[in-house]
């Protein structure tokens, strides 16, 4: 066979094995799973572009019932037709002691107060959408971070959509309500050891103490 003809025919057969191995490819990493991976690269290259998080603890908490989960470094802006309080106890920008255990090295934690407001808080129970443990008595979110909720307060065992998004999972997630409390409630700038936390929601008046 001629030198012309024979190297012809090798690279046909490159082509065709080629072809071969690029439609193999193909079939067994679909571009769904390609494209998941790239999204999660750009993730894990530049974040989600969401407020930064801090994780707290990853042991239950022996009050309380909840394990460790990402919660906002910002909690952001209080939630829309939320109304605040005339005469608080603890008006903006006063310096209080917590009492409140709701994640580690908040009990005891100096903070300041942002924000005072009068609603119905409620403790809820509550399977993140994210996946894992269920969270149980998570405390506080407020009427006004509920999808379409109704007139306050809501009776204990009330199933209803969070539209808070105090942590990983739970904006969107259903939840069950535990119990409530008119309260007034607070949101709270704090620093520990262990944690930053600006316009931290939420803490309840019996859970604040003058700063001694």
């Amino acid at each position: 066979m001629r030198t012309g003809t024979r190297l012809g025919l090798y690279g046909s057969a490159l082509v065709v094995a080629f072809g071969a191995a690029f439609g193999a490819a193909g079939a067994v990493v679909p571009d769904s799973a390609v494209e998941s991976w790239t999204q999660q690269s750009r993730t894990n290259e530049h974040g989600t572009g969401d407020a930064p998080m801090d994780t707290h603890g990853e042991d239950q908490q022996d009050a309380g019932g909840m394990t460790g989960y990402d919660h906002p470094a910002d909690g952001g802006a209080p939630p829309e037709g939320i109304e605040a309080a005339e005469n608080p106890a603890y008006p903006l920008g006063t310096t209080v002691r917590l009492t409140a255990d709701h994640m580690p090295g908040m009990n005891g934690a100096e903070a300041t107060i942002s924000g005072a407001f009068t609603t119905t808080a409620y403790s809820v129970s509550f399977t993140p959408t994210t996946g894992g443990e269920p969270v149980t008595d998570h405390k506080w979110v407020v009427h006004e971070e509920l999808e379409s909720p109704g007139q306050p307060p809501l009776p204990d065992g009330t199933e209803v959509v969070l539209e808070a998004g105090h942590m990983a999972g739970m904006q969107g997630a259903t939840a069950t309500i535990d119990h409530s409390t008119q309260e007034t409630v607070y949101m709270v700038d704090l620093a520990t050891d262990d944690m930053t936390m600006t316009n931290h929601k939420w803490v309840l008046e019996s859970e604040i103490q003058p700063a001694r």
